[in-house]
């Protein structure tokens, strides 16, 4: 099912994915953004690196301007900003949940070299090392669904791959739901990237493809995944706080069509890229439901597929997205499905995003 857009009020917690809403979402319901609470709140867990028999990264120098680096890391909200800063910086110590919506960390530096005005600035970066290869991390701030988005996403590519001239771009982040089979938690590894197209059938989509390949003996080693800590009384909570916010009566099973919402006891990870299955990158919110109308693909974000296209043919390009929000119920109303999976996003988004950093690691290890 896809929504019509409309440039809504920006809030530095939101997923990007929701800066842009439904039509059907007036400007009064957004302002009034809705923020669960929960009871099941642990720590990013210390990284026990041990476990898998390896080390730290080792945090580099970073410099003033972008650094020559084996891979880019990239991404955009800030609940995964925080768990890309926990895995590759700051594993041996625990980060509080709170942590989730913070909006700057500490020697970060921030890239605005041949920014357009209007955005300001490209992003924030930090260089490491994990084993033998050095890593970029980037927190962008060129995303496909804002103003002259497109065109500020394919400069910020182009820019990282003159500079930095990496061997792998690889973008990573929380993901609307698409399969039926992968619950709140999962994350799901391909490199072939589609772009919607809403006036055309899927199978005239745009697509591109790289010829990467994970290395897969870390991520077959689950030692140092983390449960998603949702617990029947917190999903049940969230229901009860949203029917109040929205003035609603919908039951929990209605808004978590076959438990998705419930998190397995160990994450799935999928590797995807041996059957090629795709992804698809939507410049609107698009929202992958029961009625199987994304099925043929690994999830659906707001980027990849700029990034692949702009790549292609230049340097392999990969994804690794966390299932943040299932796929939603498609007997409820659309604006529903979509304030319902921006409530899981933002109660479960920094654990799921833990998961999708860990699995970055391990495919850069």
């Amino acid at each position: 099912m896809t929504t019509k857009a409309q440039t809504s009020p920006s809030s530095s917690a939101l997923h990007p994915a929701r800066l842009l809403v439904s039509a059907a979402v007036s400007a009064e319901d957004f302002s009034k953004k809705f923020e669960p609470s929960i009871s099941n709140t642990p720590d990013l867990p210390v990284v026990n690196w041990a476990a898998v028999g390896k080390t730290a990264p080792q945090i580099l120098n970073t410099p003033s301007q972008l650094p020559k680096a084996d891979a880019v890391v990239i991404t955009w909200a800030e609940a995964e900003w925080a768990a890309l800063q926990h895995v590759f910086c700051a594993g041996n110590a625990s980060m509080p949940y709170s942590k989730r919506n913070t909006s700057s960390w500490s020697d970060w530096v921030k890239c605005d070299q041949g920014a357009p005005g209007a955005l300001g600035y490209w992003g924030y970066y930090r260089f490491v090392k994990t084993d033998a290869n050095t890593v970029l991390l980037f927190k962008s701030n060129a995303h496909y669904a804002a103003s002259q988005g497109e065109q500020n996403l394919e400069g910020l590519t182009n820019l990282l791959i003159e500079q930095v001239n990496p061997s792998l771009i690889l973008s990573i982040g929380t993901a609307g739901g698409a399969r039926a089979t992968d619950c709140v938690g999962t994350v799901n590894v391909v490199h072939s990237d589609v772009l919607y197209e809403g006036n055309q059938p899927q199978t005239n989509w745009p697509s591109y493809s790289s010829n990467w390949k994970p290395r897969w003996a870390l991520l077959s080693n689950k030692n140092l995944l983390f449960p998603i800590p949702t617990t029947a009384t917190d999903l049940q909570s969230i229901a009860t706080q949203f029917n109040s916010f929205y003035k609603t009566n919908y039951p929990l099973s209605e808004l978590n069509p076959n438990n998705l919402n419930m998190g397995a006891s160990l994450p799935a990870i999928n590797d995807l890229t041996a059957p090629g299955t795709p992804l698809v990158t939507a410049k609107s919110f698009v929202v992958g439901n029961t009625s199987g109308n994304l099925s043929s693909f690994a999830c659906v974000e707001m980027d990849d597929a700029i990034i692949a296209r702009t790549a292609q043919g230049k340097v392999p390009f990969g994804s690794i997205r966390n299932i943040s929000d299932p796929i939603q119920n498609s007997a409820l109303m659309e604006r529903f499905q979509g304030h319902w999976g921006e409530a899981i996003y933002t109660a479960y988004g920094i654990y799921t995003s833990y998961n999708g950093a860990i699995a970055a690691w391990s495919v850069l290890s």
